[in-house]
């Protein structure tokens, strides 16, 4: 799988044409072709930009800077924060993109037009999994405290998704309480996903000593659904109970949540009937967790 993997990295780089310093014969390497798009009309924050791509502070700044030279670009401290620096394009620059996207629809016609047109939707179609898979491989899941930013933007937006999806709304005050102290250890836990920087997705264990534990505040923002990041929280937060010597693992549901119920039949739980007195649950699920030696422990990987 690794050598199939490097495979297509090298038929990609060279059929894009980023093995040449001189991207779309711009005379300016990729990387500075690829800011001058993620900076965009409206421009964006550096530290965005260091998180969406995935650069070295050190190297981000030295790209920013020859953009600079060349007057494509202003860095500049942003309105609404003095401490934040944001990028943005001079008139050559929103030029020069222009240009450099006019080039890549060439070369991507270049790759089209030679294939059939059932070979095209193929290839299309191909590359759309493809592009999905590799955003997924790089979302990145954390034991977070509650307390963050990042913890607290996702309970935010989970509270405000049940508030519109529940028939009557939602408020956390009458639900079964998941607070603070509760999710951080050794009570509980808390799991951030993060995309590029950004939250993206949370779940969390509540521990009950011998009586196993349960899932809450399990939550995918809409922009990453379908990446498979409900079930990799959902792994990851079984194999932190595994850990934890939980054998038994719980949560409840609300029959409006139809995908999160497909999710958790998927998974081996079994419906069950009610072990508590949550407002909000029409469902109750169950799993006997596996013991055994070398099973797999919580992703670290990205």
């Amino acid at each position: 799988m690794i050598g199939q993997v490097r495979s297509f990295n090298r038929a990609v780089t060279q059929r894009a044409g980023a093995l040449n310093d001189a991207f779309l014969s711009r005379g300016r390497p990729l990387g500075q072709a690829r800011l001058l798009w993620e900076i965009g009309p409206a421009g964006r924050d550096v530290r965005l930009l260091r998180s969406r791509l995935d650069l070295d502070s050190g190297y981000l700044s030295r790209l920013l800077r020859s953009l600079e030279n060349d007057g494509l670009v202003a860095v500049e401290p942003s309105q609404a924060d003095g401490r934040v620096r944001t990028a943005r394009l001079t008139a050559r620059g929103r030029a020069e993109r222009a240009e450099l996207d006019r080039r890549s629809d060439e070369v991507a016609t270049s790759i089209l037009q030679p294939l059939s047109a059932r070979q095209r939707t193929r290839l299309v179609t191909a590359m759309a999994e493809v592009e999905r898979l590799l955003v997924a491989s790089t979302v990145q899941v954390t034991v977070c405290d509650p307390r963050h930013p990042d913890a607290r933007a996702c309970l935010q937006a989970y509270f405000s998704e049940l508030s519109h999806r529940f028939d009557g709304g939602f408020d956390p005050a009458r639900s079964i309480s998941a607070d603070d102290g509760e999710l951080t250890p050794p009570a509980g836990l808390l799991l951030v996903a993060t995309l590029h920087g950004e939250p993206a997705g949370c779940g969390a264990l509540k521990f009950h000593g011998d009586a196993g534990a349960e899932i809450k505040r399990m939550w995918v923002t809409p922009a990453a659904r379908g990446l498979g990041l409900g079930r990799r929280l959902l792994t990851d937060l079984e194999a932190h109970a595994v850990a934890q010597g939980v054998r038994t693992l719980r949560l409840e549901t609300n029959r409006a949540l139809g995908e999160a119920i497909g999710l958790y039949r998927a998974a081996g739980y079994r419906e069950v009937a009610a072990f508590n007195d949550e407002p909000y649950a029409h469902h109750w699920f169950e799993k006997t967790l596996d013991p055994e030696p070398g099973h797999a422990g919580p992703s670290t990987r990205r």
